[in-house]
């Protein structure tokens, strides 16, 4: 079944870009190198992570306007994953080479096509439980720096003090004029320790920063061209290329000499004009196993079972997901990990999930 994309003329300058190059195997043994996080089942609900994304942004823009920036071996996965989403819109990196320098590169490529885009930027591998509100959220901001020149990210309400994320400290002492749920940065700061993300939750108006961000094409490209001028400089090279098939060749050997540099670092904690709209969702990056656990559905046990007749005795506070299997019986593990994929059989200790990647062998 296809989505159906509301495509009227207030949304036809929207455009979403999906963030999908990321190599990760925490979930290992289900991720791997060749197939990550992004493109596979994780919540076991029958839909990769990838099209879980997608799927949330359906009515904000149409299919047409979107946007996959993933590494040259994943192509055939996105394709395969998300057959709406047009071909000559799945951009292919190279290498490498973090976050800037990837929204660079669809930021000129969109304005090529689009000079009045307005984009909002998100990662491939995140959970929303509320939708409805995402959605709401998500429209909410676009509206705002169609009518701005603002650089606007999301700051998600923290329920926690997460020591995992970045947090961004809002200006709440007056809201935008223009949006009374959107507020002026007033600093980033770098995955806190336990004592000071106590501290942050106490004070009220730190959010962890989500990655997600919202902006009118123009805006962003002009600040790559004020804060990043290296990087400018490559893709405002190629603009008479763009959507022609001298673009991949000319990506291939361009795109090695950007800076390996997060957008944060480059434009978000140089920019003058960066709001944040705090954001209240359900929202989770699935980056452990432990947040998996956390963002689940657990038994009176805090057990999280993905999967088909799994039963657990005597057992507490374990993420067990195997959905290739018929039966599953566990009995006596507390705060375990237990996973299966092809054959492979994953039994580890939550404690010690930072070693699954040693476990892998993609660390060699």
């Amino acid at each position: 079944m296809r989505l159906k994309f509301i495509d009227n003329m207030a949304d036809i300058n929207n455009h979403l870009v999906i963030m999908a190059g990321g190599v990760g195997s925490r979930f290992w043994p289900m991720s791997t190198k060749d197939k990550p996080k992004q493109f596979i089942d994780v919540l076991g609900v029958g839909s990769s992570l990838l099209q879980l994304t997608y799927k949330r942004f359906e009515g904000i823009c149409s299919p047409q306007n979107v946007w996959v920036v993933t590494n040259a071996k994943y192509a055939d996965l996105v394709k395969e994953q998300l057959p709406q989403v047009p071909v000559e819109n799945i951009l292919l990196e190279p290498c490498r080479r973090n976050t800037a320098p990837c929204i660079a590169y669809v930021s000129w490529r969109i304005k090529s096509k689009d000079p009045k885009a307005n984009i909002v930027v998100t990662p491939s591998d995140h959970m929303v439980t509320d939708v409805n509100e995402f959605r709401r959220v998500i429209n909410m901001c676009l509206k705002f720096t169609s009518e701005t020149d603002a650089v606007l990210t999301l700051g998600m309400k923290p329920n926690r003090p997460e020591t995992g994320y970045g947090y961004i400290k809002a200006d709440m002492s007056m809201s935008s004029p223009r949006q009374k749920e959107i507020f002026r940065v007033d600093s980033f700061r770098e995955k806190p320790d336990l004592q000071t993300a106590i501290q942050y939750i106490r004070e009220n108006d730190y959010y962890w920063n989500a990655g997600i961000f919202i902006w009118n094409v123009s805006t962003i490209v002009n600040a790559f061209r004020v804060y990043q001028p290296s990087i400018s400089k490559v893709f405002e090279g190629m603009k008479d290329i763009y959507g022609t098939p001298k673009e991949q060749e000319e990506i291939n050997l361009r795109y090695p000499e950007c800076e390996n540099i997060s957008v944060d670092y480059a434009i978000m904690e140089k920019a003058e004009e960066i709001f944040v709209c705090p954001a209240d969702f359900g929202w989770s990056d699935l980056g452990t196993w432990g947040s998996l656990l956390m963002q689940t559905k657990r038994d009176l046990y805090g057990n999280s079972l993905i999967g088909q007749n799994i039963e657990v005795y005597d057992s507490h506070n374990c993420i067990v997901h195997t959905t290739q299997e018929n039966h599953v019986v566990i009995q006596g593990l507390d705060n375990y990990i237990v996973a299966e994929k092809d054959g492979t059989l994953l039994i580890c200790n939550l404690s010690e999930e930072q070693k699954i990647k040693q476990f892998s062998g993609e660390d060699k």
